[in-house]
């Protein structure tokens, strides 16, 4: 439902109790959770011509509620609802105050936002939309890479805190946090899947850096041994570690009893094989064919 006051859309939950759908009634979260539904629709869009011809309107609805470039009276909805001109990121937090400011936990939730975003602008043709949600993922994925990545030769941060920590768990305006706002700094296979999750084929330009892809894993990895962790935080390590050793990453994975929300076996297996050597590539064909 539209939201007069704010310019923006929130669930019919959201708007009578703001803790609901993490905050999505006070305008947390809204390209991450947008950004889902966004991914989703360009390809429903591309697949069914008549449902995007008929639905556009309301799609066009979705994407402008974070990331219109029309401000003033002309604009129903907020401009660049989370994306900071300044920081050259965005930030996940609405409305409501900080005493750190703003912050935002998911990068690659970020990112995955604005290059759906651009999908939907290939499924219907239009350009302006390919441009700008190509720009700001862009720039999202050259923050995460700056301010949430931490490669060990990385001199961003103090040497002690880059000597203990491969990744960011929530970047503040005022500071930084190693734990999340679900899990406690010691938690790392959370911290890793929660800058990676989605995976999507942006990711591989999110983690293009062989070398760090490598660090993360390893120092990562100790964290599973805890009792009681996740098999869905496990998917997401494994999933990196496919990068570089695929055949132990598929093995990894295929002992997965579970997956995390939004993952699944088949995505995990696309992701592990999407770099398939020639013989696998002609036996793809074959297959097809």
């Amino acid at each position: 439902m539209y939201d007069n006051k704010w310019g923006g859309l929130v669930s019919r939950v959201g708007a009578r109790d703001a803790g609901a759908d993490f905050g999505f009634g006070v305008y947390n979260d809204h390209h991450y959770h947008l950004g889902y539904f966004c991914y989703a629709i360009a390809v429903l869009a591309k697949l069914n011509r008549s449902w995007a011809h008929r639905f556009k309107p309301h799609v066009y609805s979705i994407v402008k509620d974070f990331m219109t470039l029309t401000s003033g009276q002309q604009s129903l909805y907020t401009r660049l609802r989370n994306f900071d001109l300044w920081k050259l990121h965005s930030w996940a937090s609405g409305i409501t105050e900080f005493v750190d400011g703003r912050n935002q936990e998911s990068s690659s939730e970020a990112v995955n936002a604005y290059y759906s975003a651009a999908l939907i602008g290939v499924a219907y043709g239009d350009v302006h939309l390919i441009a700008t949600g190509s720009t700001l993922a862009a720039l999202e994925i050259r923050s995460a890479k700056a301010w949430w990545h931490v490669p060990m030769n990385s001199t961003v941060y103090e040497p002690e805190f880059t000597r203990e920590n491969r990744a960011i768990g929530v970047l503040w305006a005022n500071k930084r946090d190693s734990g999340l706002w679900f899990a406690p700094a010691d938690w790392r296979e959370c911290r890793l899947g929660i800058q990676l999750l989605p995976i999507v084929p942006i990711t591989e330009l999110l983690f293009s850096n062989m070398e760090f892809v490598k660090e993360l894993v390893e120092w990562t990895t100790p964290a599973l041994k805890r009792e009681w962790v996740g098999e869905g935080w496990k998917g997401f390590v494994y999933a990196l570690e496919s990068m570089y050793d695929r055949e132990n990453a598929l093995k990894n994975v295929m002992n997965l009893n579970e997956h995390d929300d939004g993952n699944s076996l088949s995505n995990l297996l696309w992701w592990i094989y999407r770099r398939s050597n020639d013989s696998n590539e002609q036996l793809f064909r074959c297959s097809c064919n």
